[in-house]
């Protein structure tokens, strides 16, 4: 059993403004904790404060994107859950699902799938495409956040005690949806208080938010896209959503790079017609991509 000062000195980090964190002890106290600039805190790290400062315990289910730069920017630590954002309008870019996937499942977390705005017609039948492409992948939703429509089973999953983020490309109602099952979003406006830590979004990297039913989420302002995953493009096909299937069979070649090899199962699933080829044009855009990046880390 933990004694009291250790629950006064083991916590959460809730928020992070670069500087500083907001950490949620585990007595139930909160304030702001200063660390150095690139300390690699994250927000969902279990930590431990004492004199020498703040040391974050080894994560989990750490969500990492690549921006048009070329770097890797970890976004929260011990998610078990990414939330993925659909909506008829406006449509998600070709290629956005595909990647935020594959880097839900090359980081041990468990995608789900939200069609969002439930009152357009069109989104029932979004909704029973995505099911039937995706439905392997993971739960899929059709809410609507701004009617409540289908919002109740979206709690419910939360209530287990998930820790997840929603992603979705702008326009899709990802803010909506947020402030529809989490209320106190709204309430983190202001400039960055120097007794709770807590600030404006946009001093903010990201911020986790206990749910009312349970669970909780992490809010991340500006966390629209991804760039080339941080997967190496061996493991890619392994986590590329629709190849599940084909894989069972092995591929001739244990290297197979399932574009042009004889004997690729991959290749064989798209002759027959399992595997569509719009999917695995994606597929091999997003390894030629994968392979640029490699050889750049290569130097040459």
């Amino acid at each position: 059993m933990s004694s009291e000062s250790d629950r006064s000195t083991r916590g959460t980090i809730v928020a992070h403004y670069g500087i500083a964190v907001a950490v949620r002890f585990d007595d139930g106290t909160q304030r702001r904790v200063d660390v150095r600039r690139n300390s690699g805190h994250l927000v969902g790290d279990r930590v431990e404060l004492d004199p020498r400062g703040l040391t974050s315990q080894p994560a989990t289910g750490v969500l990492s994107r690549r921006d048009k730069h070329g770097r890797i920017h970890s976004i929260a630590s011990n998610l078990d859950v990414l939330g993925v954002v659909l909506a008829v309008r406006p449509q998600a870019p070709i290629g956005f699902l595909d990647r935020a996937i594959v880097a839900a499942r090359s980081a041990g977390i468990d995608p789900i799938l939200i069609v969002n705005k439930a009152d357009l017609a069109e989104s029932s039948q979004l909704f029973e495409q995505t099911v039937a492409d995706y439905g392997r992948c993971g739960r899929v939703f059709l809410v609507g956040a701004r009617s409540g429509d289908g919002l109740d089973p979206l709690r419910e999953f939360f209530s287990q005690e998930h820790r997840g983020v929603f992603i979705g490309t702008s326009g899709v109602g990802k803010s909506s949806l947020l402030n529809a099952i989490c209320p106190d979003i709204d309430l983190q406006v202001g400039e960055l208080n120097a007794a709770t830590g807590l600030g404006r979004h946009v001093t903010t990297t990201a911020t986790l938010h206990r749910l009312p039913d349970g669970g909780e989420l992490v809010d991340t302002p500006g966390f629209r896209d991804f760039g080339p995953v941080e997967v190496s493009p061996g493991d890619l096909a392994r986590h590329f959503p629709g190849f599940e299937q084909a894989l069972e069979e092995p591929c001739r070649f244990n290297d197979c790079s399932h574009r042009s090899e004889p004997g690729c199962s991959v290749l064989q699933a798209v002759g027959d017609g399992l595997i569509a080829e719009s999917k695995h044009a994606a597929y091999c855009q997003l390894l030629a991509e994968l392979d640029e990046i490699e050889r750049e880390n290569r130097g040459y």
